[in-house]
């Protein structure tokens, strides 16, 4: 079986440019994931970031999961739990407006390391963007300018930590879903694995790799890419031992972008059938909070129908 692709970021500065841009490629068409090393991220930074979330859980969070977990019953549970997820979780959101002052209990230090590891995950996701763009044959910020709409990305951390469960072959760590945004950012536990994606019907284990940041594309590059690339099902597996961390940032587009296949990307004789729909990116959200753990299909069509309320707005696909 292929090889989960680890792309050696160091080596675009090398004769090897070429090689590696053509293995992100490779990994964004066939896969929709793949694992960075050498991405220019402090690995001091990242020990420090790792130290201070497996701190904050302990002291903040792990004992209001095992009192949820005692309300729901569920290390009782004797059929499948189809409708929760084993999952301990905290947002912080960066961009626009940062939300971290306003979490009471994140002390000063976690708050600091949080923040310049933010800064540093989104120029990592901007150069992504740029590389992505080379490949399809887009101009360079082309998928910058069209995530911006008008007040800029989104841009938030999910933190969560997946515990011991008692029963993981009754409850999901994080139930199979594609994620619905830009692209996503993951600095994962390289101890306890749990990640897994669907590649041609068969659940592969993303695997656990000290200090690299793991990349997925969300809903909205398989539509700005006219479906060259692909967003991928993926799941975490609960395990009995170890608890795992997670920290996974979303680079997003703005709430108010425009969505749609770039028209570099749709041949002449795809025009008149629309494959992939044109719409806000904010109203895509509000359809994928309610049907996150479902096909993404439908999700595409279903905007098709909300398609003509955004035909005469002004938004960064028209501009570039």
């Amino acid at each position: 079986m292929e090889a989960f692709p680890v792309i050696d970021m160091g080596k675009l500065n090398t004769e090897d440019r070429v090689t590696t841009m053509d293995n992100i490629k490779h990994a964004c068409e066939n896969w929709g994931f793949f694992e960075l090393v050498n991405h220019g991220i402090s690995i001091e930074l990242m020990d420090t970031v790792e130290r201070l979330t497996k701190e904050h859980y302990k002291k903040c969070m792990e004992q209001r999961f095992k009192e949820m977990v005692a309300r729901k019953g569920l290390e009782s549970a004797e059929s499948e739990i189809s409708d929760l997820d084993w999952e301990s979780t905290l947002f912080l959101r960066h961009l626009p407006v940062s939300n971290m002052s306003e979490i009471p209990d994140l002390d000063d230090e976690f708050r600091k390391a949080m923040k310049e590891f933010a800064l540093q995950l989104e120029k990592l996701a901007e150069l992504l963007l740029d590389l992505l763009c080379e490949n399809l044959g887009l101009e360079k910020g082309y998928l910058k300018k069209v995530f911006n709409g008008s007040k800029g990305p989104n841009f938030g951390t999910k933190v969560s930590n997946y515990p011991p469960c008692p029963k993981p072959d009754l409850i999901k760590g994080l139930r199979a879903h594609t994620d619905a945004g830009g692209i996503i950012l993951l600095f994962q536990d390289d101890k306890v694995s749990g990640l897994q994606l669907l590649k041609n019907g068969n659940w592969i284990d993303v695997p656990p790799l000290r200090h690299s940041i793991v990349v997925n594309l969300g809903d909205q590059l398989e539509v700005i890419s006219n479906g060259k690339y692909k967003s991928v099902m993926h799941r975490v597996i609960a395990q009995t031992d170890g608890n795992r961390m997670s920290l996974a940032s979303f680079y997003n587009p703005g709430n108010d972008a425009v969505i749609s296949p770039a028209p570099a990307l749709v041949k002449e004789n795809e025009r008149s059938e629309i494959i992939y729909p044109k719409f806000v990116f904010d109203d895509y959200m509000k359809l994928y909070a309610g049907l996150k753990f479902e096909a993404k299909e439908p999700r595409f069509e279903a905007m098709k129908a909300v398609e003509p309320n955004v035909n005469n707005l002004v938004g960064p696909i028209a501009t570039v």
